[in-house]
């Protein structure tokens, strides 16, 4: 009998598996709003729980075993040091949120609460009003100066910093610890949110910024960067090597390479500037851990893009935005057909999922997977998180859809 994992890893090597692999909140862009959390408990007929919000900007639950049993998902989380794979005592404490949602987080004491009802995370600069479901924070807390010098990252204080913040042994020796415990605890396929690469097309300066940065001034980005990758991968390398027999994927790095028309910067960017330092850190991650595949989440339209990618040495993309750009699923699968595996990609979750019906979510599943799980390469999620407006009955029959197409 195929277990969880198998599955995954499976459909991850290019091998076809008896259902397509399915996973809820492996990491913070395949997750589900804590808004939309309660209700689709409900839908589940499972008993009320506050729900856990590990991640306060996206304000993301952390969905318990059960739900992921009753949803038939394959892949349990590992971020940071927390975990759904099993009990963590002493982790939770209730917070409400300026009483609109009784929930569970790690530190009360980040939030505050202004007379308008705004709770706001002042080390943080970001803000929740009343009507959002996000914490926000002004020009998405990336400023656009349009007057003077291009700013660059101080190099002298970059290393300052990392002389000053090697990891650590205890902290290594934490996820090895939270790693062990979920393999133990699960048969589903062990996902670590561990150290990045620190690397992205908006990483230093922000989006507005430093893609500029990369087309005038190459050279000095190449400093930068062979700077930010040689510490990096000390840390992955140590926390790799110390968890590897209990993971099976590994985020590299988050990296929003695409608006809804286009890449943000032209490919030769991406290739010259990105690509070696990709390639470093996923050599390294698979000589400390063999068996690990590397993750790259990078949305928008980043068609153009996939082979170079691929070449970077990742095996698996996510979220497989094939509504932006102009390419159907059918170009994305094409492209990356037993060369990198598609994480995502299952639904429309700008439209579909949030405007359409429930025969509308399921019909559109139902004609991607089939497509998108053939000769394996394939693991089932929406299009980037759940929104906090979704009802939990689409939720549901977007995962009993998936389930069902063969």
């Amino acid at each position: 009998m195929t277990t969880r994992r198998e599955r995954v890893m499976k459909a991850l090597s290019f091998e076809e598996t008896d259902r397509v692999p399915m996973d809820l909140d492996g990491m913070a862009s395949t997750g589900i709003s804590c808004f939309a959390y309660p209700d689709l408990v409900a839908a589940l007929g499972l008993p009320p729980r506050p729900p856990r919000v590990y991640d306060t900007g996206q304000m993301l639950a952390m969905p318990e075993l059960d739900v992921l049993d009753a949803l038939d998902c394959d892949v349990v989380t590992v971020h940071g040091y927390v975990t759904n794979a099993f009990e963590q005592d002493g982790v939770w404490k209730p917070y409400d949120f300026n009483g609109r949602l009784p929930a569970l987080v790690r530190d009360p004491a980040m939030f505050q609460v202004q007379p308008d009802g705004t709770v706001t995370q002042p080390a943080h600069g970001c803000k929740m009003p009343p009507t959002s479901h996000v914490f926000e924070a002004e020009h998405g807390g990336q400023p656009f100066p349009l007057t003077g010098d291009i700013p660059k990252p101080d190099l002298a204080a970059i290393r300052k910093h990392q002389a000053e913040n090697p990891i650590r042994d205890e902290e290594v020796a934490r996820y090895r610890d939270v790693c062990r415990r979920a393999r133990e605890a699960s048969d589903r396929a062990v996902f670590l949110n561990g150290p990045g690469a620190g690397i992205g097309v908006a990483g230093f300066g922000g989006i507005a910024i430093f893609p500029m940065l990369c087309l005038t001034e190459p050279d000095f980005v190449r400093e930068l960067h062979d700077l930010v990758i040689d510490h990096a991968i000390q840390r992955i390398r140590a926390v790799a090597e110390a968890t590897a027999p209990y993971i099976d994927i590994y985020i590299v790095s988050s990296d929003d390479w695409g608006t809804q028309t286009q890449t943000i910067s032209p490919p030769s960017v991406y290739e010259e500037l990105f690509l070696p330092y990709y390639r470093r850190v996923n050599d390294a991650i698979h000589e400390a851990a063999p068996q690990v595949k590397t993750f790259l989440h990078s949305c928008g339209a980043i068609y153009d893009i996939l082979d170079l990618v691929t070449d970077s040495g990742f095996d698996v993309v996510n979220p497989v935005q094939w509504t932006a750009g102009g390419h159907s699923y059918r170009e994305w699968k094409d492209r990356c057909r037993n060369r990198i595996a598609l994480w995502g990609g299952g639904v429309n979750a700008q439209e579909t999922l949030v405007l359409g019906t429930v025969e509308d979510v399921e019909r559109e599943v139902a004609e991607i997977v089939p497509y998108m799980r053939k000769d394996g390469g394939y693991v089932f999620n929406s299009i980037h998180n759940i929104l906090a407006e979704v009802p939990g009955d689409k939720v549901v029959a977007m995962y009993r859809a998936a389930a069902r197409s063969t």
